[in-house]
């Protein structure tokens, strides 16, 4: 019972900071502000006019949206942990009967509680508001598999946000942290620029990075009933061009990436972060 408390003291703390809730959510706003006012139209001109386009490029930026939400909600949520670090409440904590490994499973379901709610909001925000426009960007049928992947991705990003938070001490080294993570996140995940434009080491890192898979996953199934709309005449060659150019899948060495793999590469990203963060947590929490 105690955990439960403890993470609801998280959860609690995370919510009523109202500043912490937006700057965790600052990444998010920036990228819709930017496609709002310039990637989007940057974007639309540099690809060939063909049916359902619009409706693509709105469920591309979604699936960008949703893999972001999942790692800077986390990286706000973990704040909690660096703060009270930082002002030795942990101190307090240890004079109770809560033991170390219980303060460390609270911080983190907490911190999962934080981006799966965060993501699901912004999933059911997106649904209203494209719908309302008359615009169905998401069938109902693809919700179960969003929801998996939004708990796959929001697994991924609190194990990597876990182990980043460990080496932080002060509140202050955090928030610098946050805002250029937060700031180069579209970048390394290619979700600001499609990957297809950037150069081939660029590639690779946007490749190498879990939120990067993330992005995929949620474009394969996002964008799944506009790409057969926009691609019912157009030769396979033009289909599978535009899902490597965009991002929906990538290729590495020559080898087309199945959405299995990207599964796989979250859940061994999961597993390695959180064993080094573990490691790391037990002997500075």
């Amino acid at each position: 019972m105690m955990v439960v408390a403890f993470t609801k003291r998280n959860i609690l703390l995370y919510f009523r900071d109202k500043t912490s809730v937006f700057f965790s959510m600052l990444a998010v706003i920036i990228l819709i502000g930017l496609y709002v006012f310039f990637l989007g139209d940057v974007t639309s001109k540099g690809l060939p006019d063909f049916p359902s386009k619009k409706s693509l490029l709105h469920s591309w930026f979604l699936a960008g949206v949703l893999a972001i939400t999942s790692m800077t909600t986390t990286l706000g949520a973990f704040g909690i942990l660096v703060e009270d670090r930082a002002n030795k409440r942990y101190m307090d904590f240890y004079a109770s009967p809560i033991s170390r490994a219980k303060l460390v499973g609270g911080y983190i379901i907490s911190a999962l509680f934080v981006g799966f709610v965060m993501c699901l909001s912004t999933l059911i925000v997106a649904y209203v508001f494209f719908n309302l426009k008359g615009e169905s960007q998401i069938a109902l049928s693809h919700l179960p598999y969003l929801i998996g992947v939004i708990l796959l991705s929001v697994l991924s990003s609190s194990a990597i946000v876990l182990f980043i938070v460990s080496f932080f001490k002060t509140s202050n080294a955090f928030a610098a942290a946050s805002t250029v993570l937060g700031t180069l996140l579209g970048f390394l995940a290619g979700i600001y620029i499609p990957i297809g434009t950037l150069p081939d080491y660029l590639q690779t890192i946007v490749k190498l990075f879990p939120v990067s898979h993330s992005a995929s996953l949620f474009r394969q199934i996002l964008m799944e009933s506009a790409m057969l709309d926009a691609f019912a005449q157009a030769p396979i060659d033009m289909k599978e061009s535009f899902q490597l150019g965009m991002g929906v899948h990538y290729r590495v060495d020559g080898v087309l990436i199945q959405s299995r793999w990207s599964v796989y590469y979250l859940i061994g990203t999961t597993i390695v972060f959180s064993c080094l963060s573990l490691i790391l947590m037990r002997k500075k929490v």
